[in-house]
């Protein structure tokens, strides 16, 4: 591709990828600021755009994100199943009013004769009538555990929201490391393709005067070239992962704005032994409070199944009256005390019994294997942040010693001592250390992350 054609294009790369010079917090959305190309980069400075730090974007996340609206919608529903369990067990009052009309005929003697010679004689009658009556249950032992059980399945479906929501946030905040990383793989393209400008810069003057081969001119051209397609792919690369982040938001809008400030720090015990985590872990994971929920809802569904062997009794009363007038009313009362044994059910209650039981070793066994997969979280977490801080270290000496021979190396091409090709790796391997670096923070809070959510610790 010549370098006339590629003008425009990294000059576009450049006002709409580079990072801000400095970012401050934005809110919940987002927050106005302006953004600044990097020394070294092509292009004039862009317009102002929203800057999204990482607060902000897990704030929008638990605002806006749809799996969460989902999870509290339904958190509702089980909350409203248990007022609906208990409205049995509640006082029940109804009252009816109603009016009906009555017709027919009738035979009478006329005249003296028979009454199979009468004229029939037709009649009608109104009636009218009112009641309110009242019914309390006395003792229900099935429909009070059957009332338990939802207010545990509620309970066990409010822990997996929070399950939801630490997910969640986990992810969002894995998206906007894994975005920020490509907004400094940007920066560190940039910088290597300024290097290589002043590179080809050098050589073609060196190559003008006679001290160099014309190889070298050819060469350094290749290499801003390589260097051109490198930051081209990094801003790809960033335009992609914004648009993961506002998929994990849940928000709906562009992608048009740049990362601002955020960081996790270091998770207290991650670099100690793994047994205080894991305690931590399996006392605060919402997952296995939601299975200790499930668990008493499931044997409260079994303690109701059972009840079903059991009389019930309840109290009713109950005032009418009826007359041919809403004046002319007969009034009465009435009140009774029902006792109910249902005696055989063609083996229901067994039936319902034994599949309460079977739901529960279900549960329990469902807890085991989730506590086994929290132990094996928690150590493949820490271990995570372990192994990223010892490599960010290694990346951090990388970079240093990798800038210093690009520094010497740049020095013996000048004095005519080094070649282009010894130049040259050294730029590459220079960048490869600075991309190596800006990897390794990213996997430092990444894994961070994780151990988080592994942990189970509260995100508000």
């Amino acid at each position: 591709m010549r370098p006339a054609a590629l003008a425009p294009l990294l000059a576009l790369v450049a006002a709409t990828l580079a990072p801000p010079a400095t970012a401050q917090e934005a809110p919940p959305e987002a927050q106005a600021a302006p953004a600044q190309a990097p020394s070294g980069a092509p292009g004039a400075a862009a317009a102002p755009r929203d800057v999204i730090s990482l607060d902000g974007a897990v704030r929008a996340a638990l605002e806006h994100q749809p799996r969460l609206r989902q999870a509290l919608a339904t958190t509702e529903a089980a909350g409203a199943r248990t007022d609906q369990a208990r409205a049995p067990l509640l006082p029940q009052v109804d009252l009816e009013g109603q009016v009906g009309r009555r017709g027919g005929s009738t035979r009478s003697a006329v005249g003296g004769t028979s009454a199979a010679s009468g004229l029939g004689l037709s009649t009608s009658t109104t009636t009218w009538s009112a009641g309110a009556s009242a019914r309390q249950a006395l003792v229900d032992v099935q429909q009070i555990e059957r009332w338990r059980s939802a207010g545990a399945s509620a309970e066990a479906q409010r822990a997996t929201a929070r399950a939801t929501e630490q997910q969640i946030v986990a992810q969002v905040r894995s998206a906007w490391f894994a975005a920020r990383a490509a907004r400094d793989l940007v920066q560190v393209s940039q910088d290597s393709l300024a290097n290589q400008e002043a590179h080809l810069r050098q050589v073609e003057a060196f190559v003008e005067v006679g001290t160099r081969p014309a190889i070298d001119l050819a060469q350094a051209r290749a290499d801003r070239a390589n260097a051109q397609v490198a930051l081209i792919r990094a801003g790809n690369d960033y335009v992609v992962t914004r648009a993961q982040l506002v998929q994990a938001m849940g928000a709906d809008r562009a992608a048009d704005f740049d990362l601002g400030d955020g960081a996790l720090s270091a998770v207290p015990g991650e670099e100690g032994p793994v047994d205080p985590l894991l305690a931590e872990a399996l006392a605060a994971r919402p997952e296995l409070a939601a299975l200790g929920s499930q668990a008493r809802s499931d044997v409260l569904s079994r303690d109701a199944a059972r009840a079903g062997w059991l009389p019930t009794l309840s109290a009713g009363a109950a005032v009418t009256g009826v007359g041919p007038a809403v004046n002319e009313l007969d009034r009465g009362w009435n009140a009774t005390v029902t006792l109910g044994w249902s005696i055989f059910q063609g083996g229901l209650t067994r039936a319902q019994t034994r599949e309460a039981e079977a739901n529960l070793a279900a549960t329990e066994a469902q807890t085991d294997a989730l506590r086994q997969q929290v132990r094996v979280e928690v150590e493949q977490a820490r271990a995570a942040v372990q192994a990223a801080r010892a490599a960010l270290d290694a990346a951090g000496e990388a970079l240093v010693n990798a800038r210093e021979r690009l520094r010497l190396a740049e020095g013996r091409y000048q004095a005519g001592a080094g070649s282009i090709i010894e130049l040259g790796d050294a730029q590459v391997a220079a960048t490869s250390a600075a991309a190596q670096r800006v990897q390794a923070e990213q996997s430092v809070s990444s894994a961070r992350a994780q151990l988080l959510l592994a942990l189970g610790r509260a995100v508000r």
